[in-house]
């Protein structure tokens, strides 16, 4: 455990060094204040558009973070030849991927809390209020993001950052429309059953993201929005626990991948 809290540690030391990190908060951060001005142009829905469009940032850029991070996360060590310096030492190949992942989970912890505080003001400009439902809305987000980094991840540990960053992009896609992508399945291949089951049976090994965006959807046969009526914490609670066990899922799959790669 020491070793994956000192790995973390180096991780999260050097993320927050890292120029491209700074780049993309830095247009997250404009876009969220962007929407103080956006918001002057509505009629008396100043703090609405605030709060709909920060959001969306947050997820945006939280997005682009995770999967920037994520997919450099193990290619760089190899890159620097840093990571053949572990190698001999006491230190296991899954402890190097757990290290890495919770230092990156660290970063982006406080890059999405910079962003919220910045919301959170601009919210507050408008004359809205910030409230329970917000706070629910950005554990999802943050959630959400923690199952986007383990997925880069995974792709990192065996692919290019091009190809890895291609490919969790395109996971997280197709997670975020998942109920859409079943919806098209079984209205579009009603005459091949075969083939529906199989790209059901697919779907279900993609993360269903879009249960941690849910604001304008439809909850239990209610609408929820954070503006209004939202989910209360139970709903955070499983959403959150089912995000956790399946980044943990995935984090172990690349664990496993890396502990079999040939560095030589």
């Amino acid at each position: 455990m020491s070793a994956i809290i000192a790995l973390g540690l180096t991780t999260f030391r050097e993320a927050m060094r890292n120029k491209l990190l700074y780049t993309i908060l830095a247009f997250a951060c404009l876009l969220i204040l962007s929407s103080w001005a956006v918001g002057q142009l509505s009629l008396h829905e100043e703090a609405r558009v605030a709060r709909d469009m920060g959001l969306g940032g947050i997820f945006f850029f939280g997005v682009v973070l995770s999967i920037v991070g994520g997919v450099t996360l193990v290619y760089q060590e190899i890159e620097r030849k840093t990571v053949y310096s572990l190698i001999p030492k006491p230190i296991h190949r899954w402890q190097f991927v757990a290290g890495k992942y919770a230092g990156l989970s660290l970063t982006l912890l406080v890059q999405m809390g910079l962003m919220a505080v910045v919301l959170c003001l601009a919210i507050s400009w408008q004359g809205g209020s910030v409230d329970g439902a917000l706070a629910r809305a950005l554990v999802l987000l943050y959630v959400e993001v923690l199952v986007v980094t383990a997925v880069a991840v995974l792709f990192s540990s065996f692919s290019t950052p091009l190809l890895s960053g291609l490919y969790a992009g395109g996971v997280t896609v197709c997670g975020i429309f998942i109920p859409e992508l079943r919806a098209i399945i079984t209205n579009r291949l009603k005459d091949t059953p075969m083939v529906a089951r199989v790209l059901t049976a697919i779907t279900q090994l993609i993360p269903d993201l879009h249960l941690f965006f849910v604001s304008g959807d439809t909850i239990d046969g209610r609408r929820v929005t954070v503006h209004g009526s939202y989910v209360d914490w139970g709903y955070v609670g499983w959403t959150s626990a089912y995000g956790l066990l399946f980044a943990a899922c995935v984090l172990l799959i690349a664990m496993v991948v890396f502990s079999r790669r040939d560095f030589v």
